[in-house]
This record gives structure tokens, sequence and C-alpha cells, in this order.
């Protein structure tokens, strides 16, 4: 039996779940998620929280039931604390900034970028070189901000660009003279 899938999720107080047919609802502070939940994967809702089995022993049934306990436990801790992540841009004249439902990006190009912001996603930026990245759907929270990072990755020699916080960059030496 999977160790990840035999423990239970635990709700806090102020999140509810709900099981409909094959998926589940979640509800809490910061908002809903759903998931559809795969056949092979029995979910109950019990008195210590939400609890995930399987019907077999099968490699996939084994797969799928601790990832699907994994999913949950992320829907409880979304709706309940959210997730956030942050980006930091390096280089000269880079900025970004908010404009109604658009992040403006000025990453050294002809022109700037306009990334539409997806429903469901907080974005933030504090300094012009800093963007924040929150919501409760964990997936979509780091989608996003690697959509974001994918406009102008980090490059060896300068260190141009756009990187999570905390993200080591490997440098490079470039030309010498010589």
């Amino acid at each position: 039996m999977s160790r990840v899938g035999k423990r239970p999720v635990q709700l806090p107080k102020n999140v509810k779940a709900k099981i409909e047919g094959q998926s589940i609802l979640v509800e809490g502070p910061k908002g809903k998620l759903s998931f559809a939940i795969p056949s092979l994967i029995k979910v109950e809702l019990k008195d210590e929280g939400v609890s995930v089995s399987r019907s077999g022993d099968d490699k996939t049934e084994r797969a799928m039931h601790g990832m699907v306990r994994s999913i949950i436990q992320n829907m409880v801790r979304g709706v309940s604390e959210g997730f956030t992540k942050e980006l930091a841009i390096e280089g000269v004249g880079f900025r970004a900034q908010l404009k109604g439902k658009e992040l403006s990006l000025a990453l050294g190009f002809s022109h700037t970028i306009e990334f539409p912001i997806p429903a469901g996603i907080e974005i933030k930026t504090p300094k012009p070189t800093q963007i924040v990245v929150s919501g409760p759907d964990k997936a979509l929270v780091g989608q996003v901000a690697a959509d974001i990072r994918h406009y102008f990755e980090p490059e060896p020699y300068k260190g141009k660009g756009i990187r999570y916080v905390g993200e080591y960059v490997r440098r490079k030496q470039g030309k010498t003279v010589g």
C-alpha cells in the first residue's frame, strides 16, 4: 500500500469538502477547487478527513493512489492558505508593471510583452523588478510563473532575465582578450 496514499487528508475548520460521483469539490476562504477522480480510485469523506483507497494492486492504480491523495492535499492547502511563486527580473531597463488585467513586461525587446492574467490568479509587482504570482491552484500558479519566466530565461553570461527567487543561475566566463 502507498505510504502517501493511505494517510487521510486532514480538513481545517474553515474548509469543506464534498464528493459528487467521481469528482471532489473543496471550498475554503481562498476559493473553490474541483478535481475529477480517476475511476480506479475511491475517495471517501470520513471524520478524520478525506481518505483515498484503490480497488486493486495494479501498477497504474498504485501510481494514481498517491497522486490523487497529493492533489487533494494541495487543493485543501490551496483553498485555506494559497500558493505563491516569486520571480525576480535582472537586467538594465527590465521591469514589470500591472495594467488592469494584464502584466506588462519590458524585457529589452523592441516591444513590451502583454501577459493576460488568467482567472483565479493574482499577480502583484511590489517592485518593478519583482513579480509575485499567487492563487489557490498549485498547478496553475506554477504554470503561470513558468510562462512568465519563459519570455526571457536567465542567460549564463550576464545573468539577465526572469528567474525564480532563490534560483541559482550558473555563470560562464565569457571571452577574454589575450
